[in-house]
């Protein structure tokens, strides 16, 4: 009977031996690793460098996933999508998080999560250099120029010879963003640019004119590699399902991109103007008086109320390079709004006495969005918003709800239920946007060298 048993476990052994182990999935490697690896594109709109501090729309969106894995996140950054998808085929990435957009092509190759955004492709041109095309037959005077393997070089190839006109060529030496500026600087004729890529330039760049939409809506996603295991795919799936329903999907896209979206020229044009003549005369006092907040922003502020002009006075009364109320002055200890060193100081002090009335629970960047609304419109009506937002069942400590009931204040159904009344809220809404676009600007300037 021993022998028998002893047979039967060595039997037991020896199958166990034989058979191949079980390879564990993808979801199980990343968590027994504990590191996520993101590979994504080194560009202004999906991962960048801000002092040294790793930012961006791509790796906020993957450092959320990664913490609901419980692991760390590693971003892969690359200059060519074709370099990140080398990777993802080899198994270097776990998925691409890079602005990708969906196409026929690559959906033969890697699988794709749910989309998270919506794009259209724009054929760029310099605003004044030449007629603008209405269609692809009337791009007679140029060359287009994109980077080569982007889905703008999938879509040029597609064409054949159904434009035998069509003049372009792929690249490899510049990315997409490069080529933008090569537009605006006149030395290639045209580009092919997603609509989010394009917004985000305009604001250095406003002579970039848009000729006609190449593509309509084309959706974004993360790439993943394709194959039969589910497992990081339906963690991907159901991260983006939650961050969709609970709002934080439109949060995200609120902090990088909801200031972008309303692009003026003109007003653009003269701020760009405005940093190369007038701003030279008042850096140094920016610097100086800025204290805890960002000299750029308080410059940015600054631009917003005067246009940097030390004695703009308006019809309401106030004054200066911050246009301070006369109450507001007195209370900062500046005895001459008009005195632009004076008027600099004391709206410095003032906007951080609005910071440091902002509940401390508010993170940033909201925290400072809804200084600038109190700086605008007065703490009071600011509060009012917020209670009113909270009352909808918004969230009354994130600008983007706040700033969707500000303009309700105009209206006598919804102020005569707030303690403060009356109040202009569409101008708070529009005056932080203005700033956070002057901001990026001056950000992107100062990066550059170029103040």
């Amino acid at each position: 009977m021993l022998a028998r048993k002893v047979l039967i476990l060595l039997g037991l052994m020896l199958l166990s031996a034989c058979s191949p182990q079980q390879k564990p999935d993808q979801l199980t490697v990343v968590k027994e690793r504990q590191v996520l690896r993101v590979g994504t594109l080194m560009n202004p709109t999906s991962y960048y460098f801000d002092h040294d501090r790793e930012q961006g729309f791509e790796y906020d969106l993957a450092k959320r996933f990664a913490a609901r894995m419980g692991v760390e996140l590693q971003m892969v950054p690359r200059f060519d999508v074709n370099d990140l998808f080398t990777l993802l085929r080899r198994g270097d990435v776990d998925l691409v998080a890079a602005g990708l957009d969906r196409t026929a092509s690559r959906d033969t190759l890697y699988r794709f999560g749910p989309p998270y955004d919506i794009i259209s492709q724009k054929l760029v041109f310099k605003q004044g250099s030449r007629q603008r095309p209405r269609d692809l037959e009337q791009v007679t005077d140029g060359e287009i120029v994109v980077v080569a393997g982007s889905s703008h070089h999938e879509y040029l190839k597609s064409l054949g010879d159904s434009v035998p006109t069509l003049n372009w060529r792929a690249t490899r030496d510049h990315d997409a963003v490069e080529l933008l500026r090569m537009v605006a600087r006149d030395e290639i004729d045209y580009t092919i640019a997603d609509s989010n890529q394009l917004e985000v330039q305009r604001r250095a760049y406003p002579g970039l004119s848009i000729a006609f939409t190449v593509k309509q809506e084309q959706p974004v996603a993360w790439a993943l590699s394709a194959g039969t295991d589910d497992s990081l795919y339906s963690a991907v799936i159901q991260y983006f399902g939650e961050i969709r329903s609970s709002g934080r999907l439109a949060y995200i896209k609120e902090q990088h991109f909801g200031h972008v979206k309303q692009f003026n020229y003109v007003t653009t044009s003269l701020f760009i103007e405005a940093v190369k003549s007038d701003l030279p005369q008042y850096i140094d006092m920016f610097k100086e008086h800025a204290g805890t907040l960002d000299w750029r922003l308080l410059a940015a502020i600054s631009y917003q109320e005067s246009l940097w002009n030390p004695r703009a006075v308006s019809p309401t009364g106030v004054r200066g390079m911050m246009m301070l109320t006369l109450p507001t002055a007195k209370a900062m200890g500046v005895k001459s709004r008009l005195n632009a060193e004076q008027s600099i100081r004391g709206g410095a002090r003032y906007l951080e006495r609005m910071l440091r009335r902002v509940p401390a629970r508010i993170p940033e960047p909201d925290r400072t969005w809804f200084a600038l609304a109190a700086y605008n419109i007065g703490f009071g009506h600011l509060e009012d918003a917020r209670v009113l937002t909270e009352v909808q069942g918004g969230n009354p400590d994130r600008w983007l709800d706040v700033k969707q009931r500000l303009p309700l204040l105009r209206k006598k159904e919804f102020y005569r239920q707030t303690k403060f009344g009356f109040a202009r809220g569409d101008e708070p809404v529009t005056y932080v946007g203005n700033i956070r676009r002057f901001y990026d600007t001056l950000k992107w300037l100062d990066e550059q060298g170029r103040l």
